[in-house]
């Protein structure tokens, strides 16, 4: 078997409602999700989910090759970009590559992924996550009604500028999820976004824990910030959690080392072989891994061949236009099927369909960094929700 060509197709994730953070917002509610085909010589198509910008530099590394040699190929890719840096968009198109190789190999075996990687239960634990800072409280009970009533009972709430607000905001989830716990508490994870000096997050998270606990803070500080991470988890009792936006082992290894991250995570965008070898990287330090993203297939897989896993991140409930995933949620878990490959169905025409993605103020979104993060004395209000867009579709 041999990879012969690439196709990629953009589709969209529609919230039907705001989504975003501390940093902005999509305030239409409808992202993009890029898609690579990844075709072989024997009919077997592959399918990759992720940004990958830099797939013309980054296919010949791959092309001609069995595609069943992923971890082999995978370092072939590494290799073809260690000058200029596998990092960023670079690392976002080899993480969509090593998906689709994973695909492949899976439905080449006709085993589903997480069957091949030795995985033995298929049920993967989820946590909700509403990307919700834009919502008022109504829809925001609204919203985590819906996750509890698939069983879901831990629930990560964006947060960041106001602690007033947070610890209403975490209060009103808490009660909605005790509602449907059956006497469990349910568990609270807040998400800052990278939108904090250390002394801010060791007080604003110090007010909030005074009368909630949570489970974890993720990203209160600078992604890189060794220091001040491991700083911020000695003053608060709550774990700290990032990784998501880390790319190659190299950039976990010193946060590892300073005892700066409690729960490891890995984003969906980055693939397999990536968290595999982070998950190992964190078991070695008696960590635990958790995978973050829209639509993490890839990664529930490899979830349940790694002895680490804690738990992985449930974003929306409906998967993106055009796609079919093999995997249910059911008392507060993924549960995966029995389709070969990752168990993502394509459908070319549905997404053909989409003639005008809609378009977005991109000074405004989730993946601009705001002027003034990190440097505010005063409370803030979330980023602000102007009037919603018809989608086209």
């Amino acid at each position: 078997m041999r990879i012969t060509g690439f196709r990629s197709l953009t589709t969209v994730q529609d919230w039907g409602r705001p989504v975003g953070d501390a940093n902005g917002i999509y305030a239409n509610g409808v992202v993009e999700v890029p898609i690579v085909l990844l075709d072989t010589d024997e009919g077997v198509t592959g399918a990759g989910l992720g940004p990958h910008p830099r797939i013309e530099e980054l296919f010949p590394a791959i092309e001609g090759e069995d595609p069943r040699a992923v971890a082999a190929l995978y370092d072939r890719m590494l290799r073809w970009t260690f000058k200029a840096g596998h990092a960023g968009e670079v690392f976002g198109t080899i993480g969509a590559l090593d998906s689709a190789l994973w695909d492949i190999k899976a439905k080449a075996a006709g085993q589903p992924l997480w069957r091949l990687l030795g995985g033995r239960d298929r049920r993967v634990p989820a946590y909700a996550s509403g990307l919700d800072i834009a919502l008022s409280e109504e829809e925001l009970a609204a919203t985590y009604r819906a996750y509890a009533e698939r069983g879901l009972r831990v629930a990560k709430v964006k947060g960041g500028r106001d602690v007033d607000q947070d610890r209403r905001r975490l209060c009103l989830v808490r009660d909605v999820l005790a509602d449907f716990s059956r006497g469990v508490r349910p568990g609270l994870m807040l998400d800052a976004n990278e939108s904090w000096t250390r002394k801010q997050a060791v007080r604003h998270v110090g007010e909030l824990e005074s009368t909630l606990d949570l489970t974890w803070v993720e990203e209160p500080v600078r992604r890189w910030d060794a220091e001040g991470l491991a700083a911020v988890s000695r003053g608060i009792r709550a774990s700290v959690a990032t990784g998501e936006n880390l790319t190659g082992l190299e950039q976990f290894r010193p946060l590892l080392a300073a005892g700066a991250v409690d729960v490891v995570q890995t984003a969906s965008v980055w693939g397999v072989t990536h968290f595999l070898r982070v998950a190992a990287l964190a078991h070695a330090h008696d960590l635990p891994v958790s995978p973050v993203g829209t639509t993490p297939a890839g990664l529930l897989h490899a979830a349940t061949a790694v002895p680490n896993h804690l738990v992985s991140e449930l974003q929306d409930l409906r998967p993106p236009v055009g796609l079919t995933v093999d995997h249910d949620v059911e008392d507060g878990a993924f549960v995966l099927g029995d389709r070969p490959g990752l168990g993502i169905l394509v459908d070319e025409e549905a997404i053909g369909a989409l003639d005008v993605l809609p378009a977005e103020e991109v000074r405004t979104t989730p993946g601009v960094r705001p002027e003034r993060a990190g440097r505010r004395l005063l409370a803030e209000p979330a980023p602000r929700r102007p009037g919603l867009r018809a989608v086209t579709s």
